[in-house]
């Protein structure tokens, strides 16, 4: 794990394929960075996701060194191998993950689980869902007019929902920054979560809808095209990640 996580208080984990990284992943961390009151974010790329069993399109590797370069230069982004592949070849559980993240972090350090509006749609698949907010309290970047209401039916079994709960009195100062942040508690209602209660947040709609599939489809056309269109899909990464597309022939 990367240098900042250790000396902060509030860490947020930012696991995903990041196939390649976009400038709607730094849209996302960049607010809960701000909203939050976080301290380090960790970019984690994944080994094997167990619900994309064809896997990704490029190599852990350059997933990793693209992501570097997508947050190079930026305050508390820092690169985190925690997902990275298993030695048994078997998947990545996130759970499994934040469990490992929580015991390497100092035990007054408060750990958060981000993620886009895209992965909190398939949570309720992944692999003892359940129980991942009691591991780290989700942060969720909503799509634009998304409310809790629309995401409480999106929970996975065995969780509800319920009243708000006051920022400033839950958390110190979070909830201080411009960013309006809506707040709920969940409650565990089955296995070894029943009775407890977590915090969640909802971050507001960003007006940022990029698609990396989307990206990697352009990347094809672009090479297929007679005039090679090589700007293609550029405005949607960061200059660094365009490069490293472009120089190592990447989604060809």
């Amino acid at each position: 794990m990367s240098q900042p996580a250790n000396s902060s208080r509030r860490v947020a984990f930012f696991g995903g394929s990041f196939d390649p990284p976009h400038l709607g992943h730094l849209a996302v961390a960049r607010t809960a960075r701000e909203a939050l009151g976080l301290e380090a974010v960790l970019f984690a790329p994944v080994g094997s996701q167990p619900l994309k069993p064809v896997g990704s399109t490029a190599s852990f590797e350059d997933r990793v060194a693209m992501t570097e370069l997508a947050i190079a230069g930026e305050p508390g982004f820092a690169i985190s191998l925690a997902d990275a592949p298993r030695s048994s070849g078997g998947p990545n559980y996130t759970l499994d993950t934040l469990t490992y993240v929580r015991k390497e972090l100092r035990p007054d350090v408060t750990l958060y689980c981000l993620m886009g509006a895209d992965s909190f749609v398939g949570l309720r698949l992944w692999h003892r869902a359940v129980e991942i907010p009691f591991v780290a309290p989700l942060i969720v970047a909503s799509r634009p007019g998304q409310s809790l209401s629309d995401l409480k039916a999106l929970l996975p079994p065995g969780l509800t929902m319920g009243p708000s709960e006051d920022l400033n009195r839950a958390e110190g100062n979070i909830g201080k920054s411009d960013i309006e942040v809506r707040c709920c508690s969940l409650l565990g209602q089955t296995g070894n979560v029943a009775g407890q209660r977590t915090l969640f947040y909802l971050l507001p709609g960003l007006n940022v809808e990029i698609s990396a599939s989307a990206i990697r489809e352009m990347a094809r056309a672009r090479s297929g095209s007679a005039d090679g269109n090589e700007a293609a899909g550029c405005e949607l990464l960061p200059d660094a990640v365009f490069d490293y597309v472009r120089s190592h022939n990447l989604y060809r």
